[in-house]
This record gives C-alpha cells, structure tokens and sequence, in this order.
C-alpha cells in the first residue's frame, strides 16, 4: 500500500494521499489548495490516478484543495450528507463506504468540531479530521459545533475502536504525526473525565480567538461545486423534464455514473445503463462499453449522478473522446426527484 501523511505548515493541516499499489488508483483526505502543486507532483511521480478526493469538514483555518483537483484531475469529490457546501459529487451518510480500487475507508459520523464532522476507518487505522487530535480534540465553539456531540463522538464511537488502532488527525501544531486510540484514551488530558458535562465545562471555557482565515476560507469552502451553467456547458446540460423527453423520444441512453452504494441507497433512473465513474476513461475508449454503445446505436449519451458534477465531468471527457453530442443531467438524481421523475429500486 502507498500511504502518505503531507503537511501543510500554515494551517498546520495534514493530507493524507493513499492508494493500493504503484501505478493504481487514489485517494486524498483534507488536502489545501496551496498543495496542489505538491500533490499532483506526488502522484505523476507514483503514476497514481486519483479518483476521489474527501474532505472530512468544512475547513475554518484554510481553502481546501477539493476543487482545485477536481478541475485539474476530474476526480470525485467527497463529503459528508450534512455538509452546507453547495455541490460536491458524492456525499456519504455514517456507515458508508468510500472505495477505490484496493481501498475501502468507513464513514463514520462524528459531529461536535462542526455539525458535519466525519472520521473515516480504514482497517488498522483511522482518520479523525478535527475531532480527536493527538493529546487534544478540535474545539466545539463554531459552525454549529457541540462538546456534548463531540463527547458522543469521541467516547461512544472513536474510542470503541481496537486501542491499537493507529489515530491520524487533520491538524497537529506539536510536530505529533500520529497516535493510537489506547495512547489517547490513557493520556489524551481532556478524555480523562467522569462525565459529558465535565468534558463540556471543560470544552466551554476554552475561550480561543478564531482561526485567521476563517472569514476567508469557511465561505470559500461553502462553494466549491462545479459550476454546471457555465456557457460550455450550456447546451449540454438537460433539465429533468427535457432528459424525460428525450428518454420517451428513444433518442438517448441514459448512463449512471454513481457508485454501486449510491444506487442501492438513493435508486436509479429506470432503464439506465451502470458505468461507474472511476472508469470512466476505460468506458469511452475504443472497445468501451460507452463507445461501442454509442456507435451501435447512434444514440446520444445523456448521463446522470448524484448532483450533477460527475456528469458534467463526464461530458467533457466524452467530447475529448470524440463522441458527438454528450450531455447529462443537471442537477443530477437529487434534481430527478425533486422533479418527480420515475425511480425505479
């Protein structure tokens, strides 16, 4: 397995780049725009591809990198449902997966630092966010932030895991890498209470003076999404009622392009085909379902996603492919229900 832990010494934040093998598949936890450079360096030079890109909160002490390397690499982006962003492509719920070839993280709610707080497992280890630091844990006074939901959090979820468990948080300002959950439990001094109400009092009176680029980085990070109206991508973006008549017309074949969760969770449009987005490329290529679809057929491709940002990811890599005429639906299955159009389970 590849794993790296970067940091980012402004903000103090720590990325984590993680793939199976040389040459596969990637994911990044909490990266900062200001690395991008870094991580794309990082990734040409293990000739990874990545795939999704996650944050675990919306971030109140830097920009994050999410859309940045959507833009650059058209990876999937990840966040909690309860986050307030305005378009991310993927948005998990506690006890998700998020996978990729060869890795398989576990969603794990973890509200208190913010309302949307998640961690997330990956076999012998976990990746805290904001919520357990090492010999600390993220303050509670912001963004709808909780110590009683934090103690929740910590207490009742994190440290319920194997104590061998290997902690890697999103901030450390000691020069701490990493921890264990049994290190934490016996030595972290706010987990050494006797109560949710002690561990509030002492959460209440910490009194800190706000991150420096919170005015700047928690609105910039409420507005990542991709913007779907934009004028290349005009007229190929189908409102529901359009995609519907298309779909009656046998004009078109529709393509989800969700992972396998999301379509047993949220269902499908009836009579789409499944082209998972992370192969995307493999799919329009010569020989690929999408392209020999295509061809056989004569019929546009109209594809669809969670909120729309895949597919409109899609459209572009379909044009670059060379096949006429992509388009997807705006707004993506989120927009589909609220439209009342058919789902089928």
């Amino acid at each position: 397995m590849i794993f790296r832990q970067l940091f980012d010494t402004t903000s103090s934040t720590y990325t984590y780049l993680i793939a199976s093998r040389r040459g596969g598949e990637a994911l990044i936890i909490d990266p900062v725009l200001e690395r991008v450079d870094r991580y794309i360096q990082l990734m040409d030079e293990l000739d990874l591809r990545l795939i999704k890109a996650i944050d675990t909160h919306v971030h109140a002490d830097h920009i994050t990198g999410l859309g940045e390397l959507r833009d650059r690499t058209r990876c999937i982006t990840v966040m909690g449902e309860q986050s307030g962003v305005d378009v991310v492509s993927m948005r998990v719920a506690d006890g998700e997966n998020v996978d990729i070839e060869g890795i398989s993280l576990d969603a794990i709610y973890t509200p208190g630092h913010t309302s949307d707080s998640y961690s997330f497992l990956m076999g012998d280890r976990v990746f805290t966010g904001d919520t357990l630091l090492i010999r600390g844990t993220g303050r509670t006074d912001f963004q709808n932030g909780d110590p009683r939901d934090q103690y929740n959090s910590i207490f009742n979820r994190l440290l319920k895991l194997p104590e061998e468990t290997l902690v890697y948080p999103a901030h450390d300002y000691k020069g701490e890498t990493v921890s264990t959950i049994g290190e934490e439990k016996a030595y972290n001094p706010r987990l050494q209470v006797d109560s949710v109400e002690q561990y509030a009092d002492i959460m209440n009176a910490l009194n800190l003076p706000n991150p420096k680029m919170m005015d700047v980085a928690v609105p910039a990070n409420l507005h990542v999404g991709l913007a779907q109206d934009r004028a290349d991508l005009a007229e190929c973006s189908l409102c529901c009622e359009e995609a519907l008549a298309l779909m009656e017309s046998s004009e078109a074949v529709l393509v989800d392009l969700r992972d396998r969760s999301e379509r047993q969770r949220h269902g499908v449009i009836p009579g789409s085909v499944h082209a998972p987005y992370g192969g995307l490329d493999d799919h329009l290529a010569p020989g690929g379902l999408l392209h020999e679809l295509a061809s056989a057929t004569q019929k546009r491709l109209v594809f669809y996603c969670a909120f729309g940002e895949r597919s409109a990811m899609a459209v572009e890599a379909a044009r670059d492919a060379g096949l006429s005429s992509p388009c997807h639906v705006k707004g993506g299955i989120d927009a589909w229900k609220k439209a009342d159009g058919p789902i089928a389970q």
